[in-house]
């Protein structure tokens, strides 16, 4: 990959996973902290999704920057997010498959998440040895 397509690309992936991560920490902290009008709105909530999402949401932001800012260790961080996102996914499914009360948008919610980190994961690396940041 010629370095200026890398440079942009990893810049476009730093970007969302930054505003992906401020909405996360924002949707979430709403429903933890907003009171009963808020965890009503959010339905059938399932406590330890929402929690590990939340705290997600701060290393989401913490990984962009540090990608923005060329650092090798967002590869680590990317790779952590994928892997704790793929076994809280495989308990929260285990938690449906019991009968647990959950709302479809956590499911969407959850595949979305970890297919972005998975992604991440595998990019990255791809992306600091194709730009500048060799």
């Amino acid at each position: 990959m010629k370095t200026s397509t890398a440079d942009g690309l990893m810049k476009a992936v730093a970007v969302v996973a930054v505003l992906f991560g401020l909405l996360t920490v924002f949707s979430g902290g709403r429903t933890l902290f907003g009171g009963e009008a808020a965890r009503g709105a959010a339905g059938a909530i399932v406590p330890f999704v929402l929690w590990f999402n939340f705290g997600a949401g701060f290393a989401y932001v913490a990984g962009g920057l540090a990608t923005l800012l060329g650092r090798r260790w967002s590869i680590w961080v990317a790779r952590g997010l994928a892997i704790s996102t793929l076994l809280v996914f495989a308990v929260f499914g285990v938690h449906v498959l019991s009968g647990g009360s959950h709302e479809t948008r956590t499911l969407i919610a959850m595949t979305l998440r970890s297919g972005f980190w998975v992604a991440q994961a595998l990019l990255l690396p791809r992306l600091f040895e194709g730009g500048r940041h060799a």
